[in-house]
């Protein structure tokens, strides 16, 4: 059990909570309240669609769910494993992040559903990257859980056990990663509509990059410890 997170991880987990907040607020103003970056509004919305007989909104409601769980599944396929750790395939599943964004990009400026789809499918793969690392739940494109968890070192606290110092250090950084994304991708929004998705392809383009670039001097130089 390491009693500090690695530099990489805290810095990497708030800007990918950031981009997942931008693509999110986007998300939300511009389709119609709709989130990709979780699907718990979305199982509801569809649920009131199927009540109401609404079969062509209950389709492309669908089709979201089924794009995050996709973007999950290529995860899978890439990096094979659901631990965080430094050297594996995150790059590469990155890359594949920043070409669904700009195939959203493309299709959202063109009032096409399927930008819809490849934003949730980014957000999937996304989210699917990283679940844990070394005891803690990281999770980038929602918060409810991470809110649940520091709720719940809370509430040890409260009975007199020491809090894991990592997770809430760890926790409260996504949150605030998160928050940060929600207000940069509203103001983008609002001064440019759908190109503000361009910036969440530049976010995820830097972080595949910096990535790679860790990977690199860690494989090369005289320390190859992570």
């Amino acid at each position: 059990m390491i009693n500090r997170l690695p530099k990489w991880v805290e810095i990497g987990g708030f800007f990918l909570a950031l981009n997942a907040g931008v693509i999110n607020a986007i998300a939300l103003l511009g389709f119609k309240h709709q989130a990709v970056s979780h699907l718990t509004g979305t199982s509801t919305f569809l649920s009131l669609e199927l009540a109401n007989l609404q079969w062509n909104d209950a389709l492309h409601l669908s089709f979201v769910m089924l794009s995050f769980v996709a973007g999950a599944a290529l995860s899978g396929v890439m990096i094979g494993n659901t631990a965080l750790q430094l050297g594996r395939n995150y790059s590469v599943a990155l890359l594949f992040c920043v070409l669904m964004l700009l195939a959203a990009w493309y299709f959202l400026n063109h009032n096409s559903p399927y930008g819809h789809y490849f934003a949730s499918a980014a957000c999937g793969l996304q989210n699917a990257m990283t679940s844990t690392y070394s005891g803690a739940v990281v999770r980038t494109t929602h918060v409810s859980g991470i809110f649940t968890d520091l709720g719940v070192l809370l509430g040890l606290w409260l009975r007199g056990q020491t809090p894991d110092r990592r997770k809430v250090i760890l926790y409260i950084t996504l949150i605030t990663g998160f928050l940060v994304g929600g207000i940069a991708g509203a103001r983008g929004f609002m001064a440019f509509r759908f190109d503000a998705m361009l910036l969440p392809v530049w976010i995820t383009s830097s972080i595949g990059l910096a990535y790679w670039l860790l990977v690199h001097r860690v494989r090369t130089g005289p320390d190859s410890t992570t």
